[in-house]
Order: structure tokens, then C-alpha cells, then sequence
């Protein structure tokens, strides 16, 4: 892009003018209605309803939606569009994202296939509701399959990844971080301390990060959490793939246990995940990224609408250390 060509800067707000003139509508396409479909973190998310149909609108930023002043790379809808793009050679992966209708590298925009009215996952948090042993099933088959796709080129990871470093393996560690655990529930701060302060386990975190940084050989979703999965009438869909690279699968498994955790999920689930992955792991490994995503959700920026007391949290904080050093 040239310096006389500006990005166009679409919002929640944007008037359906600038989204008509889009070059991405059918000749007599008229769009009809604009609605948010759902909290997104990263990226601007619009639901565009035409005379013709359905579709999800994304656009990237320069900076994270949710926290404005944190810059995040913009070529992460590239990340994106090629993940998804890979993902439609897979008819199960295929089956279980949306499908890419249009990508203007440009502009940073990519429209999606609508899968329907629906919602994340996020309300297990809440403790009252267990994922079924069916759908559990069906999370780990998407990450088997993804993780034995043959990725021959992918886009250049490295911004996404040293940003999701920082959150993961270094801000929430910093005992002077000025990120008051406090205001989100009293005495969390003084039980961060602990996990602050601790040499060992400081060295095995900044150790497993420095292994994050480097780019591995196989495709991971990178953000496989609740969040990203999206329960609809045809059934779950996984969603938001931005942090998507070639790393450890082992991530992708740790971070699912670790929100099994946070969710207060039934131990079964967990057991339930190691006997139907079959693909080699180190599962030691998956244990210390699972540990690592434990403690920066629970005393890191970003936080989750768990239901957890203070005790519930503190036994939780003990578990991951556990995880990461036994």
C-alpha cells in the first residue's frame, strides 16, 4: 500500500454505505441489517445481513479490539485467511469452520461463511454447565486432524507470537506490572506473589517460552479455548484462528486442559482427552503449557468471567506449578 492509499477503517458504527461499496457483493446485493455477532477480542467482528444472505465481516487492526492500547501486528487476517485456507483441504476441518468467501490483503478484511445465530463456550466458565463427552470428542479430532495437515508455506508468525509471549510468559510474572489483581478480586494479589517471586519457576517459564518463540512444523489453532468455540444448530465450530502457526501441538493441547480446569470441567473430561489424542506427544510438555496458561489466566491481563472463589483460585495457581515442574 502506498502512502497516498489509506486502509478503510470500518467500525461497529460505520455507516452501511462505506460496507456497500465493498467489492464483495453480488451484482444487486443489498445489505439489509448490521449486528455485532459476539464478543471478539482481536479483531473488528460484523454480522452483514444482504437480500441475498448472511456473512461475517473481519478486519484487523494495528492494535488489539479489546485493549486498544496494545499494538498487535495487522498481517494477522493474513495468518488467518491462509489457516482457514488450509483447514478447506480437510473435509472434518473443512466441516468445522467457516469458509472464506472473500480476503482483501489490502485492506486487512476477510469475509466469512455465516454458520448460523449461536454462541462461544465461554458460559462453562460459570461452573453449572459440563461439556459432553461428544463434543470433547469432536474437539480433539479437530485438533488431530489439524495437527497432521502437510502445511507446505505459511505466512511469518513471528509478531503474533512474541505478542502472545509477552501475556503468557512474561507480564503476568512481573511482581511491578501495574495490572492491580485486586480490582479483580480482593486478596488475588497477594496470592500472585507467591508465583512472582519464584526463581525456579520463573526460569522454567521463561525456558518454555523461549521454546514458544521458535517456529515448529506443525499447524496449531494457537487460541484453542472456549472462546474460539462456537456452538451452533449444526453443531460446534472452531473459530479465530489468528494466533494459528507452525508450533507445538503441545500447546494447543495444554491450553484446552488448562480451560478445562478453569471451568471447574469433571477430571473424567481430561482423561478423556489423553486417550483419544493418538498422535505422538510429549506429554510432559503439554503439562508445563498447561500449567503456564493456568497462571497467566488466572493472575495475568487477561482474564476470564470465571466463577472461582479465592480458595478455588489458589488450589488452581498450586496445580500449575505442579504441572510445570514435576
Amino acid at each position: 500500500m502506498t502512502t497516498c492509499e489509506k486502509m478503510i477503517d470500518i467500525q461497529q458504527n460505520s455507516p452501511i454505505e462505506l460496507l456497500q461499496n465493498l467489492d464483495f457483493w453480488k451484482s444487486g446485493e443489498k445489505i439489509s441489517h448490521i449486528s455485532i455477532p459476539g464478543e471478539s477480542n482481536m479483531n473488528l467482528v460484523l454480522r452483514i445481513r444482504t437480500n441475498l444472505g448472511s456473512y461475517i465481516l473481519k478486519q484487523s487492526k494495528s492494535y488489539v479490539r479489546k485493549y486498544p492500547q496494545i499494538l498487535a501486528p495487522i498481517s494477522r487476517i493474513e495468518v488467518e485467511h491462509r489457516f482457514l485456507e488450509l483447514l478447506s483441504t480437510d473435509p472434518y476441518l473443512a466441516s468445522l469452520s467457516p469458509k472464506v468467501l472473500h480476503y482483501d490483503s489490502k485492506d486487512h478484511l476477510m469475509l466469512l461463511e455465516d454458520l448460523g445465530e449461536g454462541s462461544d463456550y465461554l458460559s462453562i466458565y460459570e461452573g453449572v454447565r459440563q461439556l459432553q463427552p461428544d463434543e470433547l470428542i469432536r474437539l480433539v479430532h479437530y485438533l488431530m486432524h489439524l495437527h497432521q495437515l502437510q502445511v507446505a508455506d505459511f505466512p511469518n508468525t513471528d509478531g503474533m507470537r512474541t505478542l502472545n509471549h509477552e501475556h503468557i510468559f512474561e507480564f503476568p510474572f512481573l511482581e511491578e506490572n501495574g495490572f492491580d489483581l485486586d480490582q479483580i478480586q480482593l486478596g488475588l494479589q497477594e496470592a500472585s506473589l507467591p508465583y512472582k517471586r519464584d526463581a525456579v519457576l520463573k526460569a522454567k517459564i521463561h525456558s518454555l517460552g523461549q521454546r514458544y518463540l521458535k517456529t515448529g512444523k506443525i499447524l496449531i489453532h494457537g487460541d484453542f479455548y472456549p472462546g474460539s468455540w462456537l456452538e451452533v444448530f449444526s453443531g460446534i465450530k472452531i473459530i479465530d484462528p489468528e494466533f494459528g502457526g507452525l508450533g507445538d501441538s503441545e500447546f494447543d493441547l495444554g491450553v484446552f486442559l488448562a480451560h478445562l480446569d478453569l471451568a471447574q470441567q469433571d477430571e473424567q473430561l481430561s482423561k478423556l482427552v489423553q486417550e483419544t489424542y493418538t498422535l505422538p506427544l510429549d506429554w510432559s510438555l503439554v503439562q508445563q503449557y498447561r500449567g503456564v496458561e493456568l497462571l497467566r489466566r488466572l493472575i495475568g491481563i487477561a482474564q476470564l468471567p470465571v466463577s472461582l472463589s479465592l480458595n478455588e483460585k489458589n488450589s488452581l495457581l498450586a496445580r500449575a506449578r505442579t504441572y510445570l515442574l514435576s
